[in-house]
């Protein structure tokens, strides 16, 4: 039987993930409201980071309905909502 082919994280260079961790990072200590682009997921995560797990690599976003803990290898995009 054939393995369904799971579509691959796209790479993306240090640059990019160097700018993404800073915007993290800024979102963070500003306390701000991000939303957030994940790889393979259709909805993007709108809330407030409330920790920034190095061991394991997630940030953990406080959202509407509950907690999200979202890889960083994951993220996509950060953007600010524009309401």
């Amino acid at each position: 039987m054939a393995k369904a082919k799971i579509p691959k994280r796209p790479t993306r260079d240090e640059f990019v993930l160097e700018e993404i961790g800073n915007q993290l990072v800024e979102a963070f200590q500003e306390e701000s409201v991000i939303l957030l682009t994940v790889w393979g997921r259709e909805e993007t995560v709108r809330g407030q980071i409330s920790k920034m797990d190095s061991r394991t690599g997630r940030v953990h976003v406080d959202t509407a309905d509950g907690l999200d803990k979202v890889p960083f290898m994951d993220i996509m995009s950060v953007n600010y909502p524009r309401d």
